[in-house]
C-alpha cells in the first residue's frame, strides 16, 4: 500500500503491469512511449518501474533480471523495494539483485526498511547524489520528521556488520542459512499438508490461501487459541475472494518451534476445510 499511496500523491500517471510479467511490461512501455502524454501526445519527461524484491502479499521474488532488461530498453528507470528482501535473500543477504544476478549499478532506485533484517526502525533510500540531494531538499519525511536516534542507528550499523561478517563471525553466513532452510522447510510441510501455498521457495514470506472471507477471523482465532501469532490478510489488501493467512518464517525459529507450528496448523486445516490443493471443497 506504501507504494500505491505514494504513487497517487506523486501526481503522477499509472499504468500497471501483470504480476511478475514482464512480457506485459514491455507491452505498456512500448505503448505508453508511442502514445505519450494524454491530449498533447507529448513524450514523457521519464518513465519509472517500481517493483518489490520480496511481493510481501504473494511471497514470490521479483523477475528483476528480466524487468531491468525491458526497462533499460526502453529507457525507463528502475525501483526496487526491498523491504522484504534486504538482510534475507543472496548469499552475503545484499537482496534481490544479488539473489538473481543483477548489477546495482543498472537500479536507479533501491529502498529498504531497517525494521526487519536489521531490528531497527525507519529506512533507507539507495540512488545517485544527485537523486538524494533532491529528496533531502523536497521530501516531507526528510525535511520534517525526526532523526533516527544514536542508539537505533547504531543497532542498524551492527547488524550490518554482522550479516556481512565484518564482527568477525561467522553469525551472519549462520543466520542466513537457517533463514533459507527455515523457510523452504516451512513451505515444504505446508505443501506437503495439501495447502494451497504462494510464492517461491527460498522466500521467507509464505501466504497460505483461505479464499473464504468468513475464514479470516477463524483461522485467526484458532491459531490464537493455540498460542501461535499469525497474519491474515482480507479485502482491500488483496481481493475479496483470495483470503489468505501470512506466517513470516524467522532465522530464530527452531526446528522444533517450527514443527509445533506446523502439528496446530495441521489441526486446524481439518477444521477449517483448507486442503485446497487436494479438494476444490478443502
Amino acid at each position: 500500500t506504501s507504494i500505491v499511496n505514494g504513487a497517487r500523491a506523486s501526481g503522477a500517471a499509472i499504468r500497471t503491469f501483470t504480476h511478475n510479467d514482464t512480457s506485459h511490461l514491455d507491452e505498456i512501455l512500448r505503448e505508453a512511449i508511442v502514445m505519450g502524454q494524454p491530449r498533447t501526445r507529448r513524450p514523457w519527461r521519464k518513465i519509472m518501474v517500481i517493483v518489490e524484491g520480496i511481493y510481501s502479499m504473494e511471497g514470490e521474488y521479483c523477475d528483476l533480471r528480466n524487468v531491468v532488461r525491458v526497462a533499460k530498453k526502453y529507457g525507463a528507470y528502475v525501483y526496487l523495494d526491498e523491504a522484504h528482501s534486504i538482510g534475507a535473500m543472496g548469499p552475503t543477504g545484499r537482496g534481490c539483485a544479488e539473489y538473481t544476478g543483477v548489477d546495482t549499478s543498472d537500479i536507479d532506485i533501491m529502498m529498504g526498511t531497517f525494521t526487519k533484517s536489521f531490528g531497527g526502525m525507519g529506512g533507507y533510500i539507495s540512488a545517485s547524489s544527485e537523486v538524494i540531494a533532491h529528496l533531502r531538499k523536497s521530501c516531507a519525511g526528510s525535511a520534517y520528521h525526526n532523526s533516527l536516534s544514536p542508539v537505533v542507528c547504531q543497532q542498524i550499523i551492527t547488524s550490518l556488520k554482522v550479516i556481512m561478517g565484518e564482527d568477525g563471525t561467522d553469525i551472519g553466513k549462520k543466520k542466513l542459512r537457517a533463514l533459507r532452510d527455515n523457510s523452504n522447510y516451512f513451505r515444504m510441510r505446508l505443501t506437503q499438508m495439501g495447502l494451497h501455498v504462494l510464492g517461491h521457495y527460498d522466500s521467507p514470506i509464505m501466504p497460505v490461501m483461505l479464499y473464504n472471507p468468513t475464514k479470516i477471523a477463524a483461522f485467526s482465532r484458532e491459531c490464537l487459541k493455540r498460542g501461535l501469532a499469525v497474519v491474515v490478510v482480507g479485502f482491500p489488501a488483496v481481493p475479496i475472494l483470495m483470503s489468505r493467512a501470512r506466517f513470516c518464517i524467522s532465522a530464530g525459529h527452531t526446528r522444533e518451534d517450527l514443527d509445533r507450528a506446523l502439528e496446530e496448523i495441521d489441526e486446524i486445516a481439518d477444521i477449517l476445510k483448507l486442503r485446497y490443493a487436494r479438494s476444490t471443497f478443502g
